[in-house]
């Protein structure tokens, strides 16, 4: 996906620099970017009922209700925006492009609240 660039695709907001704060990180890149292999990922990986939320995307980025970073992933390049609506708890997964000039949108799936307080207990996530 680093290969494709950020012009080719949809843009679903800013990189704010409240993750930044919150997450005591000091990434770079402006953009958050996702192609329509997002909705193809959604679909491979059965995540059905997220598909009613790609039209929230920038929703998602401009508010999310919790933020963390991924400790499943190399570095702290990639992290993770989480927003409750009603009964689902969506997650997009967010990593930062190669030549970091731009973040993508690499998944999207829904936590159970239980998870949700884990995350929170853990660290993992925190409340923006």
């Amino acid at each position: 996906m680093s290969k494709i660039k950020c012009n080719s695709m949809k843009t679903a907001g800013k990189f704010s620099t409240v993750f930044n704060e919150v997450l005591g990180l000091d990434l770079g890149g402006t953009r958050i970017c996702y192609s329509k292999g997002l909705e193809i990922h959604i679909k491979k990986r059965r995540h059905y009922n997220c598909l009613k939320y790609l039209c929230k995307l920038s929703e998602i980025v401009a508010n999310p209700d919790y933020i963390g970073i991924n400790p499943h992933e190399y570095g702290a390049d990639t992290i993770e925006l989480v927003k409750t609506y009603g009964e689902d708890d969506v997650i997009i997964g967010i990593k930062l492009d190669e030549s970091q000039e731009y973040f993508y949108i690499s998944t999207m799936y829904t936590l159970t609240s239980a998870k949700i307080a884990r995350r929170l207990f853990s660290g993992r996530l925190k409340v923006v």
